[in-house]
Formats: C-alpha cells, sequence, structure tokens
C-alpha cells in the first residue's frame, strides 16, 4: 500500500481516535501541525458530494525546514509536509505522509539529504508508536 513517495500505516482503531494520536504522535517527535485541510467537509461545501472523512495535516519541524531553506530557499514550495489520515471503515484508519526523503531527490545535495533523512525517521516514528 502506498506510494514510492509515501509512508503508509494501516491502523486498526476509529477514525476519531487514529486522527488524535496521529497528532499527538506528531508532537512527540517535535512535529507541529501548522495547517489541517478537511477534504470531507470541504467536498460537501464546494461541491455537494459526500465523501468518508479524511483530513490532511500540513506537519513542519521548524528547526529543520528553517536549515533546508538556508540550503535552498525554494524548498519551501515543499514545506509543510502532509499527513493524511483516511477513514477506511469502523475499525480500520489509513495514515499516509508525504516521504520527505523525496525533497532530497527533487532538490539533490548532501545538507538537504541530511535533514531530510531527519524528518524521515521523525515521520517514520510517529506512524509506528500508532502500531503500538
Amino acid at each position: 500500500m502506498g506510494q514510492a513517495y509515501s509512508i503508509t500505516r494501516s491502523v486498526q482503531g476509529a477514525y476519531d481516535s487514529v486522527l488524535e494520536a496521529v497528532r499527538e504522535a506528531l508532537v512527540d517527535e517535535g512535529i507541529a501541525i501548522v495547517t489541517e485541510f478537511d477534504i470531507r467537509e470541504s467536498f460537501l461545501k464546494n461541491l455537494d458530494v459526500e465523501v468518508p472523512p479524511q483530513i490532511i495535516l500540513g506537519a513542519c519541524q521548524s528547526g529543520l525546514a528553517y536549515q533546508a531553506l538556508q540550503v535552498d530557499p525554494s524548498i519551501a514550495v515543499l514545506i509543510p509536509v502532509n499527513v493524511v489520515v483516511r477513514y477506511v471503515d469502523e475499525e480500520t484508519t489509513i495514515v499516509e505522509a508525504f516521504d520527505p526523503a523525496t525533497i532530497a531527490g527533487l532538490t539533490g545535495g548532501d545538507a538537504v539529504r541530511r535533514l531530510a533523512t531527519d524528518a524521515r525517521a521523525r515521520i517514520v516514528a510517529a506512524l509506528n508508536s500508532l502500531e503500538n
């Protein structure tokens, strides 16, 4: 499951509980949630279409983002990193995050690669904590 550019976990748990656990796990890894986009709410309001619950959390570790911007100001188009929490059924929720290692592949350079590796480790740790 997931794509080459994402890190995905299938979590056993109700959507609302998993969403709260994701928020807490990111914060525990030093990652702030700087934006939230509720897909279900937006589609209902703008398209009059009902879809299952799904939210995009914009996640950012400010220290890493600052360092990356010092190396390449254009990296700003890739910040924040999206973390998606998607309802599957009453007992299953998918959590999928953009893989920060992809940023290093797009920009190149050892400095960005080190920062992306750090960011990826934090995201993976947050997602892995959901499985415990």
